[in-house]
């Protein structure tokens, strides 16, 4: 059997191949589009208020994959917060364990970083555990419980930098590190609702220059 030829150049023709199928969500993960998807919506707008169709519609993707992958919207929801813990979990590590800075200073950077974080998205996107938090009363004893792991890791990180800062002689603390811990994320987190509410970075600028202050030795 011989093959084709093409008569303006007599030379075979090669086979075609079929098309490329076009990449689709499912080839490129379904599950982590939906979580990624996720993690933008309840940093905007929280889990309460939050729909499944917009997630659904803004990668494209039926709602009967959806409920392959998770059974409910809380399962959903749950997985957003493990997701969102894990990437914050990375940031904070990036900064406060970066040890060309002193302790202060890369707490201060990771602030820094997080300003410019709203800013570059005009205020609309918060804290993904803060805004689950403001929903507490509305939510399942489970949820309730991780956020509270969560909140506990990101504490015992910035406690950790804040023993190393006491360490260095940068700062005079009297009082027990895991509550001045635990008090930078409360103070944090009301400033970063406040920096919505009034669009500038002026709340998260106040509360850090408060922190500092108030931990840092005082020098003549």
């Amino acid at each position: 059997m011989h093959s084709e030829s093409n008569p303006a150049t007599n030379l075979p023709i090669k086979p075609r191949r079929g098309r490329p199928k076009k990449t689709s969500v499912d080839a490129l993960d379904t599950r982590d589009a939906l979580l990624r998807a996720g993690m933008q919506i309840l940093t905007e707008s929280g889990f309460i208020r939050s729909g499944i169709d917009p997630i659904l519609k803004s990668i494209g993707v039926p709602k009967g994959s959806f409920y392959h992958y998770f059974p409910s919207k809380e399962a959903f929801g749950l997985a957003v917060l493990a997701r969102y813990r894990r990437y914050f979990e990375a940031k904070l590590d990036g900064f406060l364990l970066d040890e060309s800075f002193s302790p202060l200073e890369r707490l201060q950077r990771f602030a820094q970083d997080a300003q410019d974080g709203i800013v570059r998205h005009e205020f609309k996107r918060g804290c993904l555990v803060g805004n689950l938090e403001q929903e507490s009363s509305l939510l399942s004893e489970t949820f309730r419980e991780q956020l509270q792991a969560t909140y506990q890791s990101w504490q015992i990180r910035v406690a950790t930098c804040l023993l190393e800062s006491q360490k260095q002689g940068e700062i005079d603390l009297t009082v027990n590190i895991n509550d001045i811990s635990q008090a930078f994320w409360i103070g944090w987190e009301g400033a970063v609702h406040r920096a919505r509410l009034v669009k500038s970075t002026q709340p998260l600028s106040l509360f850090m220059a408060f922190f500092i202050q108030a931990i840092q030795i005082k020098t003549d």
